[in-house]
């Protein structure tokens, strides 16, 4: 059987698409996966050997805006004010997706959030299509529920967002021309076929998943965290030495701090964070990332003197470094995390607890989620939402080093073990009923 993906145009979408489909290749399943060619690029090296037979990169053309060259046809470093401009190339590309579907005509679509053109496309030509959700269940029932039920309290008063994070939605949102992101959103849910994929697992999600199956109609279909496999054969040159420092370090006394590729912090963070780091006295891996065109040195962009009073107890990695191997190092003890999901399941995966400073979009909510499940805490901001360093510092060596972070920790390692015992199979066996029995039984109409 033939599938086709079309994840969003970032990384934080590709990659789950990606680990999806690299189960269903396992389980005989050809898949298309349909991108831009920047995007394809990214991920070419991860589907050659084993998978090069099975998963096969198809080239979804954009067209040629003037603002938006090939190189910006993905989110990853695209300048802010043109992510409006993206999706609309996105949706212009339809008549080019249109074809790709006549020529391959696989048995069935999956299509992102925020892609109802896609599965509108997918219909006319009487292939299912369903929406894979690569967030989770919590943040998509609680978006569902704001929208069908506004000024109603959400039943799960764990989940919410505070007053400065509300501020910064309603001020990106009020960037969106034409059909609204909410519309879409709505559009996405509705139009996917009898059943909704969500990347996440029951233990942490169970009763999120029964609501927005109730208020979607479709029923939930989870595939698991999709974390991806990693083994000491995998290790590249400009890991070891990452590594051979992480060694070195006692058994669970490092954090690791990262904010995912599309999150620049701005300067104030930077400090507040790197004074948190200071104060806080134990070992730290620090990811830091600039904008394309706004790179400066690790040395300029960090408090004056800050590299020398933290000598070898702080590691700093320009750009990128193997998240998944780092927190899979038992000498990795905490996470300091922006809270992106993909980043989380990695968390869990690994039995690392986490230190939550949430910035934007879905994250907010997913930092709610970690404390709620018990597997890490957010220190408090001001009232204005901005980063305190005495409070990131307070956190940080609450969950890694004090007895008051024992339950974190424990919790933590628990939910690993868990994931470890049951892997995903239960998830991709599911999924692959669920999507065989779609394929016999429907002509393209739900």
């Amino acid at each position: 059987m033939k599938i086709l993906m079309l994840p969003w145009l970032a990384h934080g979408h590709m990659s789950p698409f990606l680990e999806l489909a690299k189960r269903l290749a396992k389980k005989n399943f050809h898949i298309y996966l349909c991108s831009t060619t920047v995007n394809l690029s990214s991920i070419k090296n991860q589907i050659t050997g084993k998978y090069s037979d099975s998963i096969e990169p198809v080239e979804l053309q954009l067209p040629c805006l003037p603002d938006l060259p090939p190189h910006y046809h993905t989110t990853n470093g695209l300048p802010p004010h043109l992510m409006t401009t993206l999706k609309t190339a996105y949706e212009m590309s339809a008549p080019n997706f249109s074809n790709i579907l006549t020529t391959l005509h696989p048995d069935l679509v999956m299509y992102d959030f925020n892609q109802p053109w896609a599965a509108e496309i997918a219909s006319s030509q009487n292939i299912p299509a369903v929406q894979f959700l690569p967030f989770g269940a919590s943040m998509t029932a609680f978006g569902l529920y704001m929208i069908k039920y506004p000024g109603k309290e959400l039943p799960y008063p764990e989940i919410y967002i505070r007053d400065y994070e509300i501020v910064k939605v309603r001020s990106r949102d009020a960037r969106v021309n034409d059909v609204s992101d909410g519309q879409r959103f709505l559009q996405g849910l509705d139009l996917s076929c009898k059943i909704l994929l969500v990347k996440s697992f029951k233990e942490i999600e169970e009763r999120f998943m029964d609501f927005l199956s109730v208020a979607s109609g479709k029923k939930v279909v989870p595939v698991g965290p999709l974390v991806q496999d990693i083994s000491l054969g995998d290790i590249q040159d400009e890991e070891m030495e990452i590594i051979n420092w992480l060694d070195q370090k006692e058994n669970a006394s490092v954090v690791f701090v990262s904010f995912g590729s599309e999150y620049f912090l701005t300067e104030d963070e930077r400090s507040e964070i790197a004074r948190g780091l200071e104060l806080s006295n134990v070992n730290f891996i620090w990811v830091i990332r600039f904008p394309f065109g706004g790179k400066i040195t690790v040395e300029k962009a960090l408090p004056e003197g800050f590299l020398e009073r933290v000598g070898d107890r702080g590691k700093f990695v320009d750009g990128w470094a193997p998240q998944a191997r780092i927190l899979k190092h038992a000498n990795t003890g905490a996470f300091l995390s922006h809270c992106g999901w993909s980043s989380m399941m990695e968390s869990m995966k690994f039995g690392v607890p986490m230190i939550a400073l949430p910035m934007h979009i879905d994250q907010p909510l997913n930092a709610r989620l970690i404390e709620a499940v018990g597997v890490g805490l957010e220190p408090l901001r001001d009232e204005k939402g901005n980063l305190q360093s005495e409070e990131i510092a307070k956190v940080i060596r609450k969950v890694l080093v004090e007895e008051s972070g024992k339950n974190v920790r424990r919790k933590a390692k628990e939910l690993s073990e868990q994931m470890g015992m049951r892997g995903d199979k239960e998830e991709i066996d599911n999924l692959v009923e669920e999507v065989v029995q779609l394929c016999q039984k429907n002509n393209g109409c739900c």
